[in-house]
């Protein structure tokens, strides 16, 4: 078995983003309208747009990341680089969480989604039916992937688009609750800074994908530069359409409560503005979106792998491999493949459970590494430098320790029990079978 191939750089910015917006699968807007329009008493575009200012530092510490050390290991990568080789590797290993069970919460939805259409057919068959056409998908090069994500992402972004034309002229005709032009889904008098945060905390995780782009690096052209410019265009693109579709919603519904289900909205808000044939093509637009998302978490989670295989911390002749035709972690793919038929052992919470600690771990960890590359350097600060790699990364920090404090007890405890038995496997490699475990070089 060869593992001397290496991934090969064909990715373009415009590859990064759509991967990067299928990743954050735009429809789940829709999703958790209903709980957060609850949560911050009918202000779910502020939540969204609060959400973003706040996650836009972490994407530049992730951006100022790339730019210093290219890997495909994101924040694994940078912990090991800038903090200690040790806590990278755990930051690697719960990392894993969020790559690792966002395929299975999309093969769940997906089992959920046409087991409504097709009650006859057993959800177990939909479920494997889903982890093996992304597993089929990802043994091909990333831009087959690539491609096949920009159809599903650009037929989401479509039925946004339908969505708020539907709702503009329903309001112009008197069927929402609301106006078509109005301030208060931002501002009212009875906005809630508390409540505000708190559907932040819960939206936060909305908008993962700028983060999975970063396991691409050493996939994409010019990655310095691309993979910087694709994280800041992800996330910008990302709130644009959720704030947007979130803005029509909440004015055709300010007070949620008139719904028959607040906590599963879409579907009946889909009826309302479009009838039966747009709920349908609502209920295709969110079967692409489970689709795009578990397509490019496999590619994510298969190139994080590859870079601990690669660097001594898991086996590597299996997850450093290179498959020499292909130029993709094939075993990897394989591996996950296998692992994702968990998914008809879980339930949605449980699986949620394990993402939102992981995701949590790598970004705090991104806006530390920034803040220990900057202080570890020896050239003179200027004031700008402290506001880039100190403050704002600082001011990341911060928004991140208000999410861990609002993190569900389930969440902290399968976590930690998880990050224990990285440890534990930590200490056996280090001190029972003697690995001697190198940094990788970077030029900076």
């Amino acid at each position: 078995m060869n593992g001397s191939a290496e991934l090969t750089r064909s990715l373009k910015l415009w590859h990064i983003v759509v991967i990067g917006l299928g990743y954050m699968a735009p429809m789940a807007v829709f999703d958790t309208f209903g709980i957060v329009a609850e949560e911050t008493g009918g202000h779910v575009p502020a939540a969204y747009a609060v959400t973003l200012l706040a996650i836009l530092f972490t994407a530049a510490s992730y951006g100022k990341m790339v730019r210093v050390f290219p890997s495909a290991g994101t924040a694994y990568t940078y912990t090991q680089q800038t903090i200690h080789p040790y806590a990278g590797f755990l930051v690697g290993w719960a990392s894993l969480l969020d790559y690792l069970f966002l395929p299975m919460i999309n093969a769940l939805l997906t089992g959920v989604y046409l087991s409504s259409v097709f009650p006859d057919v057993p959800t177990t068959w939909w479920i494997i039916g889903f982890i093996v056409l992304i597993t089929l998908l990802n043994v091909f090069r990333v831009t087959v992937t690539a491609s096949v994500n920009s159809f599903l992402v650009l037929f989401q972004i479509a039925v946004v688009i339908l969505f708020a034309g539907l709702a503009i002229r329903g309001l112009i005709n008197g069927d929402g609750l609301g106006q078509v032009l109005n301030v208060r889904p931002f501002l009212s008098a009875d906005l809630s800074v508390v409540a505000l945060l708190s559907g932040a905390s819960i939206l936060c995780f909305s908008f993962l994908g700028f983060d999975a782009v970063t396991t691409l690096t050493e996939e994409t052209v010019d990655a310095k530069k691309t993979i910087p410019r694709g994280i800041l265009l992800v996330a910008l693109a990302g709130g644009a359409l959720f704030i947007t579709a979130s803005y029509f919603m909440q004015s055709l519904f300010p007070d949620v409560s008139v719904l028959s289900d607040p906590e599963a909205a879409s579907a009946e808000i889909a009826l309302f503005i479009g009838g039966s044939v747009f709920q349908l093509i609502f209920l295709a637009a969110a079967l692409s979106s489970t689709l795009a998302s578990g397509l490019v978490s496999v590619t994510s989670v298969t190139r994080l792998l590859y870079a601990m295989g690669r660097d001594g911390y898991l086996p590597k002749k299996w997850f450093g491999y290179i498959h020499p035709r292909l130029k993709t972690p094939l075993l990897n793919v394989l591996l996950v493949g296998t692992l994702m038929l968990a998914a008809l052992y879980l339930d949605l919470l449980t699986a949620t459970s394990f993402i939102n600690f992981g995701a949590l771990i790598a970004f705090s960890f991104v806006n530390l590494s920034v803040i220990a590359y900057f202080l570890r350097q020896k050239q003179e600060k200027r004031a700008t430098d402290w506001w880039g790699y100190f403050l704002a990364p600082l001011i990341g920090t911060a928004f991140l320790a208000f999410l861990w404090g609002s993190l569900h007890a389930k969440s902290m405890i399968l976590g930690l029990l998880w990050t224990f038995v990285g440890l534990v496997y930590l200490l056996y490699l280090v001190k029972i079978k003697g690995a001697k475990l190198e940094l990788m070089k970077f030029e900076e």
